[in-house]
């Protein structure tokens, strides 16, 4: 009997023991392919993560009448640190391109008052552009964004304040989103303090609403349906923006040019942006439809030298800033398996079409996109084949290759 007390008595104090040191030791850390690797401490009151991805391609080009162009590179190569105190309700995030010159892209710190609220402050990827444009480069359907994309902005990336929400009420939900921002673009303040910012702030917005409910968690923030939504899903969207002095061709970037008032004194044009769009996911398929439209105001007054001899014709805006319409459709198929077929149409239309030196040509492009997802968005090969059809029947055949390694 009493080596059966000992016995139990051990056990006991070997069961609270192992109970005490698995309280105490709370953190956790973890790596998946496509996640990241990930920290976790104090029971996942705080989160760090690192992560990144790399797209090595190979891109063949053929202007009519020219010579072949071939080019090896890395597209993109992003690296990222992110983090979350859940009881303070403050995230932060920041990324790098070490593809680009000028590599940071994204460095904000954000508050969460509700978990349907949140608040940043930083650079970040605007809602106030295309959908498309408001994805991120690794979720992308095809090898490269649209016309609309491209040619109406450059990184998406702005200095500013952000508000946004997610309200629900049923099925239907709705998100608004707000923006206050340098309307310089990313890298807003320069090299040094002596590149400042050109112009007033950028005022802009965007309202999703979701009438058959969000789409599933693994299937958002994407164009593609890659896990079947069960029943239709949609977001209808609008999004528009108001620069307060621009004095880059689609806002995102300062000191490009500038224009005078009669006094000879720097006055620069207000630049307005507005976008609507809708995309459709059901079952693999997928639908994304986009109209873009930008317009100049404040343009009384204004001439293009210090001299104040030379008056602003109506047309001439056009040759500073990326004025007119753009449309955009995509309509894609993937497997279950992990393969897709896509294809877009797009098409450029300048707010002057007789005006030679406007910015904003007429053109359309059409493009055959095919993936295999290895391992979802993770791990993919891409490629595209497009037909871009430029003024003056210069036209041009582009084919893209490229790998994907979310790390």
């Amino acid at each position: 009997m009493k080596k059966i007390f000992v016995f139990t008595a051990l056990f006991l104090s070997a069961q609270v023991i192992l109970a005490q040191e698995e309280k105490i030791n709370t953190n956790k850390a973890d790596f998946e392919l496509g996640k990241g690797l990930r920290f976790s401490f104090d029971n996942g009151n705080y989160q760090f993560k690192i992560g990144g991805f790399i797209q090595p391609s190979y891109t063949y080009s053929k202007i009519k009448d020219e010579k072949a162009e071939n080019r090896f590179r890395s597209r993109r190569s992003y690296f990222n640190i992110s983090g979350k105190a859940l009881k303070e309700k403050v995230s932060f995030f920041i990324q790098t391109d070490f593809s680009l010159d000028d590599p940071l892209l994204d460095a904000w710190v954000a508050y969460h008052p509700t978990s349907g609220i949140q608040i940043t402050f930083g650079q970040r990827r605007t809602f106030t552009n295309s959908r498309e444009m408001t994805y991120d480069e690794d979720v992308m359907q095809f090898t490269e964004r649209s016309m609309v994309s491209t040619v109406f902005s450059d990184t998406g990336r702005e200095f500013g304040l952000y508000a946004e929400g997610r309200f629900q009420w049923g099925r239907t939900a709705i998100v608004p989103q707000v923006a206050v921002t340098s309307g310089d673009g990313r890298n807003s303040f320069g090299s040094d303090s002596r590149d400042t910012d050109k112009g007033g702030l950028k005022y802009g917005g965007r309202l999703d609403i979701y009438p058959l409910g969000y789409f599933s968690e693994e299937n958002r923030g994407m164009t593609a349906d890659l896990i079947h939504e069960s029943s239709l899903k949609m977001v209808v969207g609008a999004a528009a923006s108001y620069n307060n002095g621009a004095s880059n061709a689609t806002g995102e970037g300062h000191g490009d040019f500038a224009l005078y008032d009669e006094e000879g004194k720097v006055q620069l044009p207000d630049y307005r942006k507005v976008y609507t769009d809708i995309l459709l996911k059901y079952r693999g398929f997928s639908l994304l439809g986009e109209y873009a439209n930008t317009s100049a105001t404040g343009l009384d007054g204004i001439y293009i030298n210090e001299a104040a001899s030379l008056a602003l014709a109506p047309q001439q805006i056009s040759s500073y800033l990326i004025i007119g319409d753009a449309w955009n459709t995509q309509l894609g198929y993937a497997t279950l398996s992990g393969y897709a077929v896509d294809l877009r149409y797009s098409q450029l239309l300048p707010e002057f079409d007789d005006y030679g030196a406007s910015l904003l040509q007429e053109s359309r492009a059409y493009t055959l996109g095919l993936s295999k997802y290895f391992k979802n968005n993770a791990f993919k090969l891409q490629t595209s084949f497009s037909r871009i059809e430029n003024p003056g029947g210069i036209d041009e055949f582009r084919g893209e290759l490229l790998l994907q390694l979310v790390f």
